[in-house]
Formats: C-alpha cells, structure tokens, sequence
C-alpha cells in the first residue's frame, strides 16, 4: 500500500501549480510516497491519481455547524480531580462554568467536557461519578459555545447529550464501549475517533509499533470503515492521530512533522498538543511551562493541516491563528 503524504507550505509566493491541502490555508506541489516496503519517494502532485488528488484538496465540511474553512479552537474543560495539567481547578460546577465563560471571552469556538482522566496511569473511573461531574456542567453551559463530551462510555454520552452535549469525543476511538458506536448513530452526533495503543493505565508502558505514522493511519483508517458500518456517516466524523496517547516523544514527533499524511481522510482532523508529554518529555520541563513550545507546535500544526486545536489556553491558540490568518 502506497501512503500519501502532501507536502504542506503556506509561503505566499504560491506556485501556479499548487493545489490547496484540504482546501484550506496550506498547499502543496509534491507529495511524499510512503510504503512499508520500499523507501519514500517525492513525486510532483500530477503523478498522483485523480481520486487521491481529489481526498488531498477537498474542502472539510462543516462539523457541528463549525466552519472548517478556518481554524477551530476546541477548549478543554476537565471536570476531574486528577487530571495532568489542570486537576481539581475546575471539577466544582461553579469553577467550571467560570473557566467555560473566560474560554469563550479569550477566543475558543467549543469547548470538551471531561470527567474522566486518560492521563498516563489513571485508572477508570465509575459511570454514575462521571455522568456526576459532567451532566450538570453540560446543562449548565447549554446554549452558549458547542459543547463536546471527552468519554469512551455509552452511559455518559447519553447523559451528556441529553443535557446538551452535541459532540462525541472517544479517546479510545470507539473501541472501548461496543454500545457507544450505536448509541451515537441512533442520536446522529457528530464524534471525533482518536488513536491510542492501551488504555490510560497502561499506555506509557513500552509503546510498540512498526511504523507509528501508518499504524496509527491503518487504526484510524479501519474505525472509519467500521463507524460507517454501523450507521454514523462520513460527514458527523472527525479524526484525531491522539499525541501522547501510547507513543514515545519520538512517535509524537513524527505524528506531528508529517501530519499531513492525514489529509488522505476527507473528514475535520483535530490535533491535542496542550502541555503534552511530547513537550515536557522532551525539554525536561512542567506542564504548567510549556506554553511557549505548545504555540510553536499549534503554529505547525495548523501549517500541515490542522483544523481544530484542541487546547486549555484558548488565548494564546487564537493569537497562532490570528497571526497566522494575517501572514496569508
């Protein structure tokens, strides 16, 4: 099998040639042949068939009734006492609507409701203590920005949409709970699928794989078929290579660097750099430092493809897009 990985610029001295990577802000005049059996090969975009060429340059549609003919700003609201940057500052529904409302005033366009940590050997937590932590908040932010709820469980979904929530967002990219697939075709919810290898608790231990970039494009590949398959159409998903979810800091490294290989999926792709470990890992240093070097890569990330920045500082991820936006 033959990969195709565009590869993105966004200079304004834009060849005539160029065609627009996911008909958006970045473009493309050669593309990367990747192959499990063969070494890469750059080849002009003209020797690429027409249906590829056709997945590489089509605009993304609307997700949720967001645009994403520009970038998106999905910000994070973790209703846990545990999780890795931010636990136990907003769990109290008091302390979360006021989080939610300052993200909406610094410039998000969603925000994801979470009650449950996946931060690297957190254990699970109960339905009926996640449902207890989200629900509420969900009912009490209905009305204002999309809300998307973080869960891998059918029962807390269904709370959340119940309350408010219009999107589903699976870490487990929907492997986790059989009857959340269903349950989302049946409320026809918008979901984003995302790439881990093992579970929360577990998934930091000795991360494996042949080729990080094409296993985790083969995972992502195989859940759309199968989501499809069980009734949620193309056009309510969104994808989500999931960095620091089972890989090392040199897996995240190349997610991220060849990022654009996943504009072969015609669907929103959604990138989670925020503090991450990929981050912290690498230059030795705290979450709660590393928002300079969580801009940098929100700035590349956008330059290969990136429609939605999940993030918790909304702020500083709409300054990257806003500067972006006006270097053209």
């Amino acid at each position: 099998m033959i990969y195709n990985r565009p590869i993105a610029q966004t200079d304004v001295a834009r060849p005539s040639e160029a065609l627009p990577l996911a008909g958006g802000w970045a473009w493309f005049t050669h593309v990367e042949l990747l192959s499990r059996e063969a070494p890469p090969r750059i080849v002009p975009h003209s020797e690429l068939a027409p249906d590829v060429l056709a997945r590489l340059t089509a605009p993304r549609p609307d997700f949720a009734g967001l645009s994403m003919a520009r970038p998106q700003i999905m910000g994070i609201l973790n209703v846990t006492p545990d999780s890795f940057s931010d636990g136990g500052q907003h769990d109290a529904p008091e302390a979360a609507r006021a989080h939610a409302a300052a993200m909406t005033t610094e410039g998000a366009d969603l925000i994801d409701v979470g009650g449950e940590s996946t931060r690297p050997g957190s254990e699970t937590v109960p339905d009926a203590q996640e449902i207890a932590r989200t629900a509420p908040v969900i009912a009490a932010l209905k009305g204002g920005l999309p809300l998307s709820i973080d869960t891998r469980k059918s029962a807390v979904a269904a709370a959340a949409l119940d309350a408010g929530a219009t999107i589903v967002n699976d870490v487990s990219g929907f492997t986790y709970d059989p009857a959340l697939a269903p349950l989302c075709a049946a409320r026809s919810a918008p979901i984003c699928i995302m790439h881990a290898q093992g579970d929360p608790q577990t998934m930091q231990q000795n991360p494996r794989y042949a080729d990080v970039l094409l296993d985790v494009f083969d995972f992502l590949a195989a859940r759309l078929a199968a989501l499809e398959a069980l009734g949620i159409p193309r056009a309510q998903m969104m994808v989500d290579p999931g960095i620091g979810f089972g890989k090392t800091p040199e897996g995240n490294l190349r997610l991220v660097r060849d990022l654009a290989l996943f504009a072969e999926f015609p669907h929103p792709l959604l990138v989670g750099l925020s503090r991450k470990s990929l981050i912290t890992r690498t230059l030795g240093i705290r979450a709660d430092e590393a928002l300079s070097a969580t801009s940098a890569l929100h700035a590349l990330a956008l330059e290969r493809g990136a429609q939605i920045l999940r993030v918790h500082d909304p702020r500083e991820a709409r300054q990257v897009v806003d500067l972006r936006a006006l270097m053209g």
